[in-house]
């Protein structure tokens, strides 16, 4: 079963094509961005975008990507995620641990590594409490600016509508949403954030983590 996922093709060849692509990703490809909430796609903790579109991949079989680009929380700013999975495998209690997920190597750059601006507006309003909700919020209103960088109060809400926060933290999030359509509005697309990354990535360690 194979699939691009965050830019690479991978081949989820150990799991049939009735698994949940939310156990695939978290077991077998060790991304841990998608969260499991409710395990009936309808708390959006899980999501995920498959060809730039929002989907709940507790509930997504895994045939349904073959052949198609899904991208999750860690595919929105590479470099920062393999940089925050460095700074992870330094911690005492994974530092001697010999698990592959935490053998990162954190990159060699020459500027500070740019978020998504969603991602960056989240922070910037500190628009979350436990944070399980964050990763299905950011990645519903990613799909809709990247729809409608403009996208209106009301859309905004509507989009999020769906989206469970048990700590209720709904305001700030909201914030962070305005936020982000600002800084969107401002120049901080994503294909920007890219462009600063690759200028900043020069050095070869660097390249091949981005590779």
């Amino acid at each position: 079963m194979k699939f691009k996922l965050n830019g690479k093709m991978v081949d989820a060849n150990k799991a049939s094509g009735d698994t949940p692509l939310l156990y695939v990703l978290r077991n077998d490809m060790q991304l841990n961005g998608p969260k499991y909430g409710c395990g009936l796609g309808q708390c959006g903790a899980c999501a995920v975008l498959i060809d730039g579109k929002v989907a709940r991949s507790c509930s997504v079989p895994l045939s349904v990507v073959q052949g198609k680009e899904v991208t999750t929380l860690e595919g929105l700013s590479p470099a920062a995620t393999q940089q925050a999975q460095a700074g992870v495998a330094q911690e005492p209690q994974f530092k001697d641990m010999q698990d592959a997920s935490f053998a990162v190597k954190a990159p060699v750059t020459a500027a500070p590594i740019k978020l998504h601006p969603v991602q960056q507006a989240f922070i910037d309003t500190q628009a979350a409490q436990c944070g399980y909700c964050v990763n299905g919020m950011i990645m519903s209103l990613t799909a809709l600016f990247d729809k409608r960088p403009n996208a209106s109060n009301d859309e905004i809400k509507k989009q999020l509508a769906h989206h469970l926060c048990r700590c209720g933290t709904h305001l700030e999030i909201l914030d962070a949403a305005y936020r982000a359509r600002t800084l969107i509005a401002q120049g901080h697309s994503v294909k920007a954030a890219a462009a600063t990354v690759q200028a900043a990535c020069e050095q070869p360690t660097c390249a091949k983590e981005l590779a």
